[in-house]
């Protein structure tokens, strides 16, 4: 039985840790939160998603799965924490460092180290040239190069879809890139042993960047549709009919518009390539520019509803940055809902389903008494629940809906 050792229990290392425990793997995962740490060490979870739950049960009691906030000697190392960035949009890698460190001294000959977590092209060889310095032992000389390492190092980047990341971990094409043939080789077979889909073999920086590459196309789309809904809203046209017919045509496929564009990845992702080639990335950086803006945009919207209502009640309705989650990483919602809070526009009333009553920052509503109070009800996520709400409870309010789910009781400039 192979030992993982899997560095950051959040929405990608616990489900990940947590399957190879089923899959036939002694697993440990780290994290730095010691609340974390013992959640999981009672077989219970610290995020929403799908079925995770009974997974992390069933990994536990069979002894296949335990949490530390210590590493220890492994057979094969995931890094997966996040890698968000510093003001200015450059890269910030130093949880990627503090886990390299952290695993540096428990490394043996013939051990894979894998980064999971979406990183700036050259990250991978960054991880082993700090294992060189700290691990001179398991190089030639102290220098790691092709022929001498001792130690595999290799990038999968991680492609799943919140809200159906077990599915997909196990069904998706994976991407597996090593910084030479044979951490390329070695990694590839690891992830043969669990992953359905297709794996398939590149050098690490070119895995990197395809991650990088594959959310700014995503980004690069949204944009469009952002575009498109400010520009429908000053014609005084419905957004949603107009994306509804266009994308009749057969070669046509606009995306849905919203309040901005959140998550870890695509929020993200696109400034790892800018800081990398400035001068090369007009558009990438446009399109992060426009869906930076869009947040604002509503804000404005809101303002100018309030502006004509005396003691308004504004209803938020979902924080997290995607329907159906928990997570709140870089979430347009939230941060709209910080920003009226700030401006003191009106009564703010917040209602988000997934988040448990750890969320302290701002009191939550249930969503009954928001439809209740409100006198605007502003729709920045399309959770399912409020999909099921009664077109008439809308018909008082003033209704902004930020993703097009109302879009026969809207304003047509919504």
């Amino acid at each position: 039985m192979e030992r993982v050792c899997v560095l950051g229990l959040g929405y990608i290392g616990l489900p990940t840790a947590s399957l190879l425990a089923t899959k036939g793997f002694s697993v440990l995962g780290v994290d730095v939160d010691p609340d974390v740490v013992g959640t999981i060490n009672r077989g219970d979870i610290h995020i929403v998603e799908p079925d995770l739950d009974i997974l992390v049960k069933a990994a536990v009691q069979s002894g296949s799965l335990k949490a530390s906030t210590e590493p220890a000697a492994a057979d094969i190392f995931i890094i997966a924490v996040p890698t968000p960035f510093k003001p200015g949009h450059i890269p910030n890698l130093e949880y990627v460092d503090a886990a390299t460190h952290a695993l540096a001294p428990h490394l043996r000959p013939g051990n894979l180290v894998i980064l999971e977590s979406t990183s700036p092209v050259g990250t991978t060889e960054r991880i082993r040239e700090l294992v060189a310095q700290a691990r001179p032992d398991l190089f030639t000389q102290g220098k790691p190069s092709d022929r001498d390492s001792q130690i595999f190092f290799a990038h999968c980047p991680e492609r799943v879809l919140p809200g159906h990341i077990l599915r997909e971990l196990v069904g998706n094409d994976r991407i597996v890139g090593g910084v030479d043939p044979g951490s390329t080789d070695r990694a590839r077979d690891f992830y043969r042993s669990f992953v359905s889909g297709e794996i398939l073999s590149t050098d690490a920086r070119t895995a990197e960047m395809c991650k990088l590459a594959e959310n700014s196309f995503r980004d690069l789309n949204i944009a469009f549709a952002n575009e498109l809904s400010v520009v429908c809203d000053r014609l005084s046209i419905n957004i949603w009919d107009l994306i509804r017919l266009a994308n009749r045509h057969p070669r046509v496929n606009i995306l849905q518009p919203g309040p901005g564009v959140g998550g870890h990845c695509i929020a993200v992702d696109p400034w790892f390539i800018v800081h990398s080639a400035p001068r090369e990335t007009r558009l990438i950086r446009t399109a992060r520019e426009v869906n930076d803006a869009k947040p604002m945009w509503v804000v404005e919207k809101v303002v100018e509803s309030a502006s004509g209502l005396p003691d308004p009640v504004i209803g938020c309705l979902g924080l997290s940055f995607k329907a159906d989650i928990d997570d709140l990483r870089e979430s347009p919602a939230l941060w709209i809902t910080r920003e009226l809070l700030s401006r003191r526009v009106g009564r703010i009333m917040a209602c988000e389903p997934n988040l448990t009553r750890s969320f302290k920052e701002f009191p939550l509503y249930d969503l009954d008494s928001v439809i209740k109070e409100a006198d605007i009800l502003l729709l920045l996520v399309d959770h399912k629940v409020f999909r099921k709400i009664d077109p008439v409870r809308l018909r008082e309010k003033v209704v902004i809906d930020t993703r097009g789910i109302w879009s026969s009781t809207s304003s047509p400039l919504q």
